[in-house]
């Protein structure tokens, strides 16, 4: 491990008195944010198929999140770190291109149900110490390995700690826990699912059972090889600088990557005030990766969400990208689907060297009328450096809760006074 910092130590010893006053604020502003993607992916094909086949081929009591049916530890953890990521609107960390809290929350979930009672203070500390695991091993991982893997690899060593930490593990323990999950940890490659939109997406629902099924190993005796990505200089600010506060959110349920793509035409929009039946063309001009997001006619959500076109011309009729507009059931508005089919998308140099901390994009428009119209450089909005407000992300935990879950729900979650299970032992919130 680095020379001067002991990360077993760290996740055994932290306390809620050592968080600095805005960690804590972002911790519970991350903790609300992603329990409204939550309620909003269990509209998804994704999500139901993931939450049956837990119930099915992982079997237990514990209530799955929004769901109430019973599961396994592991079981429960990966169909809450799918049921997440089925709708592409959870905080990210640009540093590390991915997702630490979409696999951390329904695996601190899953073992708090097994380990009794959780209070809601140490649910949050739970959380922030996943987020300042993760995303240290994220960056370590991308530092590490040439593939560009998938969040669930390196989310899978975080929870591994945090679930060490809850139930109890020793040093020796929580050191095996999370070499089993680096060594065993869902490795994919992420420019995979860009090409190929489809179902296995980030990773996370992997990486969370992945890792709370390491730490319950670890206690049972197994050994693993020493994680190699915490023996690098990424740790040597651990309880320092806090990671947590360096997430972006998302106000689109789409890849981060085409969030500045979806800013800059909402800007020529809001500027030149034309609507969407006068768009004849439409160019994107940004970073590889986002070019990379190709798809045109979207037929899945996934499709849908792992677009540059698509949510572009989704922003060009309804002025934003909700979860509605990216619904399977949505997707054949013709407007939309023509839009989509005219964008054209060319990389930068200025872009693509900013990535992956910056993701930059701009956009020309021409009207059937013959005018062209240019935007400046645009990056996505909510980034750490501009976040959100508390009022903006409660009113989106609510666009995206109140619909699955009704009002009087969704106000009792916004307040903590409710659990995101159904049936008894469901961590309180």
């Amino acid at each position: 491990m680095p020379k001067g910092v002991d990360i077993l130590e760290t996740i055994a010893q932290l306390s809620w008195e050592d968080l600095p006053n805005e960690v804590r604020q972002q911790s519970k502003l991350c903790l609300l944010d992603l329990i409204g993607v939550a309620a909003g992916g269990t509209t998804t094909r994704l999500s139901k198929i993931a939450r049956d086949y837990a119930v099915l081929d992982m079997s237990g009591p514990l209530p799955l999140i929004f769901d109430g049916r019973g599961g396994s530890v592991a079981g429960v953890a990966m169909a809450g770190g799918m049921t997440i990521d089925a709708l592409d609107a959870h905080d990210g960390f640009n540093p590390a291109k991915g997702h630490a809290g979409c696999g951390i929350l329904p695996a601190i979930y899953a073992v708090a149900q097994e380990v009794g009672s959780l209070s809601g203070r140490d649910l949050l500390l739970a959380l922030t110490l996943g987020y300042e695991l993760a995303c240290r091993t994220g960056l370590a991982q991308h530092t590490t390995s040439p593939d560009y893997h998938t969040s669930g690899a390196w989310v899978a060593v975080a929870v591994a700690g945090v679930a060490a930490r809850m139930m109890g593990l020793n040093r020796a323990q929580t050191a095996h826990a999370m070499g089993i999950a680096e060594y065993h940890g869902p490795r994919s490659q992420m420019m995979r699912c860009i090409d190929h939109p489809t179902m296995v997406k980030d990773g996370s629902g992997w990486g969370a059972m992945c890792g709370v099924s390491a730490a319950r190993m670890a206690k049972a005796g197994f050994t693993g090889a020493p994680a190699l990505t915490l023996q690098t200089e990424h740790w040597q600010d651990l309880g320092v600088d806090w990671l947590i506060l360096q997430q972006y959110f998302k106000p689109y349920p789409v890849c981060r990557w085409a969030q500045g793509p979806i800013a800059a035409v909402l800007d020529l929009k809001a500027r030149h005030k034309f609507s969407s039946q006068d768009v004849a063309g439409l160019h994107i001009v940004s970073f590889h990766e986002a070019v990379r997001l190709g798809q045109k006619n979207a037929i899945t959500t996934e499709e849908a969400q792992y677009s540059t076109s698509f949510p572009c011309a989704l922003a060009l009729v309804h002025g934003t990208v909700m979860p509605q507009h990216v619904a399977d059931e949505a997707l054949g508005d013709p407007e939309v689907q023509r839009l989509s089919a005219v964008l054209s998308m060319d990389e930068d140099n200025y872009a693509n060297r900013l990535f992956p901390l910056q993701r930059m994009a701009r956009a020309e428009i021409t009207l059937h009328a013959g005018d062209i119209l240019k935007s400046g450089w645009f990056e996505p909005k909510w980034d750490a450096a501009a976040p959100p407000t508390q009022g903006e992300l409660e009113e989106k935990f609510h666009a995206y809760a109140g619909p699955v879950l009704g009002q009087a729900r969704s106000d009792a979650l916004h307040l903590g006074r409710h659990v995101v299970g159904q049936n008894r032992g469901a961590a309180p919130v």
